[in-house]
C-alpha cells in the first residue's frame, strides 16, 4: 500500500485560503499548499488548477512568483501547489517529468502517482469539479505537466506549460489534451530551439516546434503552426482545427526570460515579461476546455460548437472562424460591468484598437443560439 493521509492542516500567515498539508505517497511524506479561493464555502463544485514549481523552488515560491491564488479569487478556482522531491547534490526539490530533471528523475520517483493520489485526496477534501482539473508550472514543473497530459490525460483537461519543454521518449495519452505553452526567445535556461542551456541543469531539451508539433498531431489538427500575432512584444502561434474544437497555442515573448509572464520576479531570476500575463491567458485557455469532447462554450440557450475565435489575446483585429452564414451572425462585445462596447452583424473581422486594454467578453448570436467568450484586449 503506498498511500496513506495525513490530517494535519497548517493555515500559513498568507491567509485562512491558504492551507499547507501532507500525505505519504511511496513511504515519502510529500508536501502541498492549497489556494481556496476568496469567498469559498464549499457550495459548488469548483476548478482545480495543478501549479508545479522549478527546481530550486517551492509551493509558496511558485505562489508568490505566479500570483495564481489573486487569479483564482477573481475567477473562483481552486490551485493546489505540490511540492517535489527534495535530494541531490543541491538538496532542492524537482520533479520526474522524464529525464528532467535532476534528483527525482536520476532517482525515478514517481511523480505522477502522488499527483494522482493527491487528486484523489484533494476531491475528498474540497468540492472539485473532476472534468476541469488542469496542469500548469514552471520551468521543471512546465516539463511535469507535459508529463501529466502524456500519463494522467483521463483527469487532466489541459495544461498550460511555462518556461518549460516536453522530455518523454513516449507519450500516449489516453485522450486528446490541449496545450497552451508559454516562453521567450530570451530564455537561456531552456531555449526555445532546443539544447543545453545555461543554468545547473545539464539536461537536453527538445526543440519547443518539435513538442508543439508533437501534440498537434496527438490532437489531430488540421491547420499547422499558424501565427496569429507577430510583432516587437510577442508571438502567437495555433494549431487549430483539431479534433474535439481542441487547440494548441503558444506564446512567445520578446521580453522577459526564464520566467512567469506577468508575474513577480524571484531575487535570482530573470525579469518577467510584461507584454504577456500568463494567468489571463492561461485561465482563458482553461475555460474552453473540459474531459468532455468538446469546449466549455455553453450558454443559457445553446451552442454554436464550431466558433474559432482569434487571436486571444487581440490588439487591433478580432477574427471568427465558422461555418455558420457570417451574414446570420449578430456579434457584441461587452465589458465585465456589462455595458455595450460594440455591436454588428454580418461580420467576422472586429475591429477592437478602440477598445482600453483589458478582458471582455464577446457574444455571438444567431437566432435563438448564443455563443460567449472571455477574450483580452492588449496593446
Amino acid at each position: 500500500m503506498k498511500l496513506i493521509y495525513s490530517s494535519l492542516i497548517i493555515f500559513f500567515s498568507t491567509g485562512i485560503n491558504a492551507q499547507f498539508d501532507s500525505l505519504i505517497w511511496d513511504s515519502i511524506e510529500r508536501t502541498y499548499l492549497v489556494h481556496l479561493p476568496s469567498g469559498f464555502n464549499g457550495s459548488e463544485n469548483l476548478p482545480l488548477v495543478i501549479a508545479m514549481h522549478g527546481g530550486f523552488g517551492s509551493a509558496d515560491n511558485l505562489q508568490n512568483q505566479s500570483q495564481l491564488g489573486e487569479k483564482a479569487d477573481e475567477e473562483h478556482f481552486i490551485v493546489v501547489y505540490p511540492e517535489g522531491v527534495q535530494g541531490g547534490v543541491f538538496d532542492i526539490r524537482t520533479w520526474n517529468a522524464g529525464w528532467c530533471c535532476g534528483h527525482a528523475s536520476t532517482t525515478d520517483v514517481d511523480d505522477v502517482g502522488f499527483i494522482n493520489a493527491l487528486l484523489d485526496k484533494l476531491i475528498d477534501d474540497f468540492p472539485i469539479d473532476t472534468d476541469r482539473i488542469y496542469a500548469t508550472g514552471m520551468s521543471n514543473g512546465g516539463f511535469m505537466s507535459y508529463r501529466l497530459a502524456c500519463e494522467l490525460s483521463h483527469r487532466i483537461a489541459a495544461i498550460a506549460p511555462v518556461a518549460a519543454s516536453m522530455s518523454m521518449v513516449n507519450c500516449s495519452p489516453d485522450r486528446m489534451v490541449p496545450v497552451l505553452d508559454f516562453h521567450s526567445y530570451l530564455d537561456f535556461n531552456v531555449p526555445i530551439e532546443g539544447g543545453f542551456g545555461i543554468g545547473p541543469s545539464t539536461h537536453y531539451s527538445s526543440p519547443l516546434d518539435s513538442v508543439m508539433n508533437v501534440w498537434s498531431d496527438l490532437n489531430a489538427c488540421q491547420n499547422e503552426n499558424d501565427t496569429i500575432i507577430s510583432n516587437n512584444q510577442f508571438t502567437h502561434i495555433a494549431w487549430t482545427n483539431c479534433a474535439c474544437n481542441y487547440q494548441v497555442e503558444q506564446y512567445i515573448t520578446e521580453d522577459g526570460g526564464h520566467s512567469w509572464p506577468g508575474g513577480q520576479p524571484t531575487p535570482l531570476g530573470d525579469p518577467v515579461s510584461n507584454y504577456i500575463n500568463a494567468n489571463d491567458v492561461m485561465w482563458e485557455f482553461f475555460e474552453r476546455y473540459s474531459l468532455d469532447c468538446s469546449p466549455n462554450a455553453i450558454d443559457e440557450v445553446g451552442l454554436l460548437s464550431d466558433v474559432i475565435l482569434f487571436p486571444n489575446p487581440a490588439n487591433n483585429t478580432l477574427f471568427i472562424r465558422t461555418e455558420q452564414n457570417v451574414s446570420d451572425l449578430l456579434v457584441s462585445i461587452y465589458d465585465l460591468m456589462g455595458n455595450e462596447m460594440h455591436s454588428s452583424k454580418g461580420h467576422n473581422e472586429i475591429d477592437v484598437s478602440q477598445l482600453s486594454n483589458g478582458t471582455y467578453i464577446l457574444r455571438i448570436e444567431m437566432g435563438e443560439v448564443v455563443w460567449n467568450r472571455k477574450f483580452l484586449k492588449v496593446e
